[in-house]
């Protein structure tokens, strides 16, 4: 059977990026704010002022950052084209901007498929890339045309040759991920004496695999992993080639990438170890599943004080959202906060309350579970019930974990989008 992945259109850049963003789909039917690089703050205050009846949490989605980031990867791997990981933020106009500038999608279940195809996005922009898949999905994404996923086991060649037998296949393979904040080797992968045996098992059953698909694993800090799973990737593509098989068409480098300074030097130790391995490989599609890259630093959260109590010189606060809800990163990540004061409603003179005496700071969030805790220690000015509190870089994997406990529906937060000249996306 022929290896049918066929390479991607080139993502959408240029002058009208602008437009770009406000003809996507969802972004469309939305009012979008057109605000200087800095002026963040500054609509968020009019969001409140506004409205100053609404106490609710609320998100700012800025258009402009992801369209920078947008740039700076087609800038630093354009090579590699970005199937965005939809699990870590499912926002319904970002992921129409995400679309409209030309990304592919991860999607890992039915619903995320559904999501997708509800924005216009062609099937072929999409990787089922779950490797263990529930066989009603299976057949959801045979019916849509959804024709690419992954695999690492004979029990998932079966499941596929009985209800998607069109369907192309990754070989998702285990690699040293030790180095990652979140190993995924655990759960996902296939281990080098398990390569053949999968390949031929797919042969027997007539599928395509057309190519290798690996994860580094979420946040990793040692860019060199990536050139050892790419290595490591080669030795299964000369392995088909062995075994008789179709030559691979696809290399899929999975995800891991964050924004912060390393993402460049990444991008180099990739693009050296693609022309080390893959040089000679003539009409290669390398596709990548970036998340967190994508979705972190463009949404800021803002959450209102709900309550206030004083200990001598320290200070408790409550706000409407917490580690159930937008701020559970703090558990599972165990990550610092970005946290800012805004004193809009006690201080409107001097909102940020530069050059206000600080207090130390405990911040809870709403429900009855004590672990429901951001910050201790905090150093933070005094702050009045009413006021709120600015947490910046809120998009991977917040919203989209919280949970509705207590009856805090983190679901239910809404988005203000906005869109910000970022002359310079290396300053994100």
């Amino acid at each position: 059977m022929a290896c049918k992945c066929e390479p991607l259109g080139p993502i959408i850049l240029g002058s009208n990026n602008l437009q770009t963003i406000l003809s996507a789909a969802i972004v469309r039917e939305k009012s979008v704010t057109t605000i200087h690089k800095d002026g963040l703050m500054d609509f968020i205050q009019s969001i409140i002022f506004n409205k100053p009846e609404l106490k609710e949490p609320f998100y700012v989605l800025d258009m402009g950052v992801v369209v920078s980031l947008m740039d700076m990867w087609t800038r630093n791997l354009p090579s590699i084209c970005p199937f965005y990981a939809v699990k870590c933020n499912p926002e319904p106009a970002f992921l129409g901007a995400m679309a409209a500038l030309g990304a592919g999608f991860d999607c890992a279940s039915q619903v995320e498929i559904e999501t997708i195809l509800s924005l216009g996005v062609s099937p072929d922009r999409i990787i089922y890339a779950n490797p263990c898949k529930a066989e009603s999905h299976i057949k959801y994404a045979a019916s849509v045309g959804v024709n690419l996923t992954t695999f690492d086991s004979k029990e998932e060649v079966e499941k596929i040759r009985k209800h998607h037998p069109k369907c192309a296949l990754l070989i998702r393979i285990k690699v040293d991920d030790s180095d990652a904040k979140w190993p995924l080797g655990v759960k996902f992968g296939a281990l080098p004496e398990e390569f053949e045996p999968l390949l031929l098992a797919a042969r027997t059953a007539k599928l395509a695999v057309c190519g290798v698909s690996f994860h580094v694993g979420s946040i990793v800090t040692d860019s060199c992993t990536y050139q050892a799973a790419i290595a490591a990737a080669k030795t299964v593509f000369d392995m088909a080639i062995r075994l008789g098989m179709p030559q691979m068409r696809m290399l899929n480098i999975g995800g891991g990438f964050t924004v912060a300074p390393q993402f460049e030097g990444s991008a180099t130790i990739i693009k050296s170890a693609l022309q080390e391995y893959f040089q000679n490989e003539s009409g290669l599609t390398i596709i990548a599943e970036p998340g967190r890259f994508f979705a972190e630093t463009p949404f800021t959260l803002v959450a209102t004080i709900i309550g206030k109590r004083v200990r001598g010189e320290f200070r408790e606060y409550w706000i409407n959202d917490g580690v159930y809800g937008s701020l559970n990163y703090l558990l599972f990540d165990h990550a610092s906060v970005d946290l800012m004061p805004l004193a809009c409603t006690s201080n409107s003179g001097n909102p940020t309350c530069q050059g206000s005496r600080t207090y130390v700071s405990t911040v809870f969030g709403p429900t009855c579970d004590a672990i429901d805790t951001i910050v201790r220690g905090h150093q933070l000015p005094e702050l009045q019930v009413n006021d709120w509190l600015v947490f910046k870089n809120m998009g991977a994997y917040t919203i989209a974990v919280g949970s509705n406990f207590n009856g805090f529906r983190a679901s239910a937060t809404k988005t203000h989008l906005a869109y910000s000249n970022q002359s310079n996306c290396r300053d994100l």
